[in-house]
């Protein structure tokens, strides 16, 4: 096993770096999925290897033992395969000290977030694991998860987690921490934190008094945006890494070169020195959120959507396509990015060619299934905000329609329309719920009504918005009747018309 393969530093036989390992566990990771492991792993290893400090991580899996039980047989280590058209590099992050399952052990979780040793908790559950209502951005009291949490049950949300770790931490001590939240939500340790207070308002207000002002006093919830490309793990990965390690990895993380991290200096008990691994503290995080959500995320949406209706596996398949190619430049570009504020020092071009080169990424294939996966809850960071600026000014943002209309398609198809087999493969809590309404719906524009207007999956403002619905919904008819090569065309000209000279043209 890989265990057998951990020796500090640089290995000169096969160039394989491992990180210094930790003496004592300082951080609690919600969400121990590939993400984490590729990012703010790697990350925390850097800080450690340059100034040291107790950061080990303690890794918690939300539900699935596969990850945790494949480390404790590896003594906590795992390789990350740095993979691009020029190569793969391996390194061993090696900073987790533990991992346990949150379902198998809650009451852990709670006393885990209590440990005065942990001074940070860092969070990567994705945007449907905060248990919020996106047409009301507040706490879902009515899910039953969180009923159950606040019933006094051993907590399963991880809202519920946190809230009732920090009110036995408020008990013992009150020693202070840090939530640092990592998902792709607006603002979000904000968010996080709203969230956090919601539960305790929730319950009893003796209940929750001591602990609201522990929380005003001892914790912080700084926001952060995060990026890196990491695709699931296959099977010729594994054999690869194996090969190449010499000892068998079961759990080995692919991801692309590039990284980023920007984090609010906001720490209430210290942290690690992450700059070491390239992480930027910034006040404006919100910005970086912004360029990250909607120039690279929604574009990506878009790549994703295309492609699977196109049949194609990967986004670097997808973004071959000349015309997929096409949209993705004026979508980022015309319908974005002006909605976007830089961040300073960012030079925005740069970036945007950037983001195309990360895209054709050949050699990591990150399928079109995954990145088209719960739009209902990502789509909803994403698009309305852009949407209303455009619309507002009087301009239709035509590709931002065919996002929708696409993702419709792929999750919601019309009656007899196949949209194929790789957007089957994509997943979405709201899935079931569009489905039926798919199914009661004779056209596109009735689709789009009951979706956007009627269920405001995209927000209350969104679901005023006629025209724009109207053009969902055309959108959606197009690519049922005619095909998405139509729908493409379509709507790439229309924003060819409405914006001279094209920007396709510009961004090369």
């Amino acid at each position: 096993m890989i265990a057998g393969h951990a020796r500090l530093g640089r290995d000169a036989r096969t160039g394989i770096t491992i990180g210094s390992r930790p003496r004592a566990s300082g951080i609690l990771h919600l969400g121990l999925g590939s993400f984490h492991r590729a990012h703010q792993a790697v990350y925390t290893a850097a800080a450690m290897d340059a100034h040291g400090g107790d950061w080990g991580i303690v890794g918690v899996a939300s539900r699935s033992r596969g990850i945790v039980d494949a480390l404790h047989a590896q003594d906590m280590l795992y390789a990350v395969a740095t993979v691009s058209p020029q190569g793969t590099v391996l390194s061993i992050p090696g900073v987790h000290t533990d991992a346990y399952v949150a379902a198998d052990d809650p009451d852990r979780v709670v006393a885990d977030l209590a440990d005065p040793r942990i001074r940070i908790a860092t969070i990567t559950v994705t945007e449907s694991g905060y248990s919020y209502s996106p047409a009301t951005q507040h706490l879902d009291t009515d899910d039953a998860v969180v009923r159950a949490d606040l019933g006094g049950a051993a907590p399963r949300s991880t809202i519920g987690q946190l809230a009732l770790g920090l009110r036995r931490r408020a008990a013992s001590g009150g020693a202070p921490i840090s939530i640092l939240s990592c998902d792709n939500l607006s603002s979000n340790g904000t968010h996080t934190e709203k969230l956090v207070r919601e539960f305790f308002s929730a319950l009893p207000a003796t209940d929750a008094a001591d602990t609201l002002a522990y929380l005003d006093e001892a914790v912080t919830f700084p926001s952060s945006m995060v990026d890196r490309i990491v695709p699931a793990t296959t099977d010729s990965l594994r054999a690869d890494v194996t090969t190449r390690l010499g000892a068998f990895d079961a759990v080995p993380v692919p991801a692309e070169p590039f990284t980023m991290w920007a984090i609010e200096d906001r720490f209430a008990g210290g942290r690690p020195a992450w700059e070491a691994g390239g992480a930027v503290f910034t006040d404006e995080v919100g910005s970086y959120e912004q360029l990250k959500v909607r120039l690279l995320n929604g574009t990506h949406s878009l790549i994703a959507y295309l492609g699977a209706l196109k049949g194609v596996a990967t986004i670097p398949e997808a973004i071959s396509i000349a015309g997929v190619e096409a949209a993705a430049r004026v979508v980022l570009r015309d319908e974005y990015e002006p909605s976007v504020r830089v961040p300073s020092g960012v030079d925005v071009r740069a970036y945007e060619r950037q983001l195309f080169e990360r895209w054709g990424n050949s050699a990591l294939g990150h399928r079109t299934s995954q990145v088209g996966s719960d739009g209902s809850v990502k789509l909803r960071q994403r698009i309305p905000e852009p949407a209303l600026l455009a619309l507002a000014e009087g301009r239709m943002p035509h590709l931002i329609a065919l996002t929708v209309a696409g993702y419709l398609s792929c999750i919601a198809p019309l009656p007899g329309f196949d949209p194929g087999a790789h957007a089957g493969a994509m997943k979405d809590p709201a899935q079931q719920g569009l489905a039926e309404l798919a199914a009661k719906s004779a056209a596109g524009r009735e689709l789009a009504l009951r979706v956007i207007a009627e269920r405001r999956l995209f927000g209350d403002q969104l679901a005023e918005e006629i025209p724009f619905i109207d053009r969902v919904g055309d959108l959606v008819d197009t690519i049922a009747r005619h095909g998405i090569d139509a729908a493409l065309d379509d709507c790439v000209s229309a924003a060819s018309d409405a914006t001279q000279p094209t920007t396709a043209k510009e961004l090369r």
